[in-house]
């Protein structure tokens, strides 16, 4: 189990608050004790707390690409990633880590949206593609993993849990 939140800018792009990111994540540290990271930029902060299951020491996240272009923040697994992972080293893609979360990465870039039809596993996971300025959250086709969200202010919120989201001022 791992915690992920996050916060969007839907209109401006103006930097997140990274206190309440800080907050948001703290707040589920019972989720990943093991670590936590934090991306934040004009428009978009992730935070993850991390429990280490895959690639103990090359998995933190959030996890990029190899231009840094795009940035994950995830929470479950895949469990078909190394055949996944084979085929996208065939493709041409990078891989810096062992993990199931750098499989999601690559494989948006070869598949775009579709990528989720590849995916066999229990996810939750929120990937912004700088690039097109794209946000693009997904979970699971049964919801094993939670995923909570909230628009506030013209501000896209997302949790793994309720309880963080109830943190921001205008919930």
């Amino acid at each position: 189990m791992c915690g992920i939140v996050g916060i969007v800018d839907l209109r401006e792009r103006r930097l997140p608050d990274r206190a309440l990111l800080q907050a948001m994540n703290d707040l589920q540290q019972h989720r990943g004790p093991d670590g936590e990271g934090f991306h934040v930029a004009p428009g978009v902060g992730f935070g993850h707390r991390r429990l280490s299951i895959i690639d103990l020491e090359g998995g933190r996240q959030p996890i990029y690409n190899e231009d840094r272009s795009v940035v994950l923040t995830f929470n479950g697994e895949i469990f078909n990633f190394q055949p996944l992972r084979a085929e996208l080293a065939a493709a041409g893609h990078r891989f810096l880590t062992q993990t199931d979360a750098e499989v999601i990465v690559h494989a948006w870039e070869q598949w775009g949206p579709d990528c989720l039809q590849r995916f066999n596993g229990m996810f939750a996971f929120a990937l912004w593609d700088e690039r097109s300025a794209t946000l693009f959250l997904a979970r699971d086709r049964l919801g094993l993993k939670p995923l909570f969200h909230a628009e506030v202010d013209g501000q896209l919120l997302f949790a793994s849990e309720l309880k963080a989201l109830l943190l921001h001022p205008g919930v």
